[in-house]
C-alpha cells in the first residue's frame, strides 16, 4: 500500500518557508506590517496595528519631528537638567575640599590653600593669576553661603536649562560668572569675593528675558531680583557689583539667544536662528572677557608692572 503524501518526490513543489531578513538561518511565518518583509519574533516590535520590524521602527522614529521650544531646544517629557546637577555637584565638591583643608565648614576660607588661590582679588589677577576670574565662582564662605546659592541654582537653573538647552544654558551660566568677575575688577579693586551668586543672578536675568520672549509677565522674577539687590545693599560683606555684573551678563546673553535671530533676519529658518543665536552669545561672551583684559592692563600700568 502506498501513501502519495509521503516521500521526497511529493514535496518537490512545496515553496520554501520564508526566513528572517536579519537572521537568514531562522525560518518564520511572521512578517512586518509596514514593509511586508519576513521577520522572526526577536526582530518584531508591537505597533499600533500589528507588528513592525526593528528597521521600520527605527525609520519611523527618525521621521518624527522633534518638538522645540522658543529657544530652539529639543523638548522631551523626561528632560533632565543635567548641567544644573553637575554645577551643583562641582560647587559642593570644591566646598568639601576647602572645608577639609581648613577643617571647618563655617570658616572654610581660613587655612584653605584652594580658597586662597582661587578667591577673586583683583590685584592678584593683575599679577597673572587669571584662574581667580572663574575659580572664585565655585568657592563659598561657609556652608550657609553654599546652601543658599545651591538652593537658588536648583530652583532657577532647572527651568532655565530646559528652555535654553544644556549647551547654551552652560554658556549663559559661565558668561554670568564672568560678568560678575568683570564688575568686581572694575568697581571693587580691594575686595576679596567668592561665590556662585553672580552666576545665579545671571540666571535670574535669563528667566526674565525668557518670560518676555514668551509674552508673559516677568514681574515675579523682577520682584525676586529686587529683593536680592536690597539684601546685597543692606547686608555687609555681600558683593553688590558681582551680583549686578552677573545679572546684566546673563540677561544680555539670553537676549542674544532669543532676540538676536529676529533682529538679524533669521526668519522662520530654525537652523539659521539657532546659528545666529550662538553667534550673538559668542559676542556677549567677549564683552566681559574684554573688560577683564583691558582692566588688567590698566591696573598693571598703574601698579608699575
Amino acid at each position: 500500500m502506498t501513501n502519495p503524501g509521503w516521500g521526497g518526490a511529493a514535496n518537490e513543489g512545496t515553496p520554501p518557508q520564508p526566513r528572517c531578513v536579519r537572521h537568514p538561518d531562522r525560518p518564520t511565518a511572521l512578517s512586518c506590517n509596514r514593509c511586508g518583509r519576513p521577520a522572526c519574533p526577536e526582530c518584531l516590535r508591537e505597533a499600533a496595528v500589528g507588528y513592525q520590524c526593528v528597521d521600520c521602527v527605527a525609520a519611523g522614529q527618525r521621521d518624527v519631528r522633534q518638538v522645540r521650544n522658543v529657544a530652539g531646544a529639543v523638548t522631551t517629557q523626561r528632560a533632565v537638567p543635567l548641567v544644573t546637577y553637575i554645577l551643583m555637584a562641582v560647587n559642593v565638591g570644591i566646598f568639601l575640599i576647602t572645608a577639609a583643608q581648613s577643617r571647618s565648614i563655617m570658616q572654610n576660607q581660613a587655612g584653605s590653600k584652594l580658597f586662597a588661590d582661587w578667591a577673586l582679588f583683583p590685584p592678584a589677577v593683575v599679577d597673572g593669576q587669571i584662574v581667580r576670574v572663574l575659580g572664585s565662582g565655585f568657592l563659598h564662605f561657609g556652608i550657609i553661603h553654599l546652601a543658599v546659592n545651591m538652593f537658588a541654582l536648583w530652583v532657577i537653573g532647572r527651568d532655565t536649562e530646559l528652555v535654553l538647552g544644556r549647551a547654551r544654558y552652560a554658556c549663559v551660566y559661565f558668561v554670568s560668572l564672568l560678568g560678575g568677575s568683570a564688575a568686581v575688577m572694575l568697581f571693587q579693586l580691594g575686595a576679596v569675593t567668592a561665590g556662585a551668586s553672580g552666576a545665579v543672578f545671571g540666571l535670574m536675568g535669563a528667566q526674565a528675558v525668557i518670560l518676555l520672549r514668551l509674552r508673559r509677565s516677568p514681574a515675579p522674577v523682577i520682584s525676586v531680583i529686587a529683593v536680592n539687590v536690597i539684601i546685597s545693599i543692606t547686608i555687609p560683606g555681600i558683593s553688590l557689583w558681582g551680583h549686578l555684573g552677573g545679572l546684566v551678563a546673563g540677561a544680555a546673553a539670553t537676549a542674544g539667544i532669543l532676540y538676536g535671530p529676529q533682529l538679524l533676519g533669521a526668519g522662520n529658518n530654525r537652523e539659521k536662528a539657532i546659528t545666529v543665536g550662538w553667534i550673538c552669545l559668542g559676542v556677549v561672551v567677549l564683552v566681559p572677557l574684554a573688560v577683564i583684559a583691558v582692566r588688567t592692563l590698566q591696573l598693571r600700568a598703574s601698579f608699575g608692572y
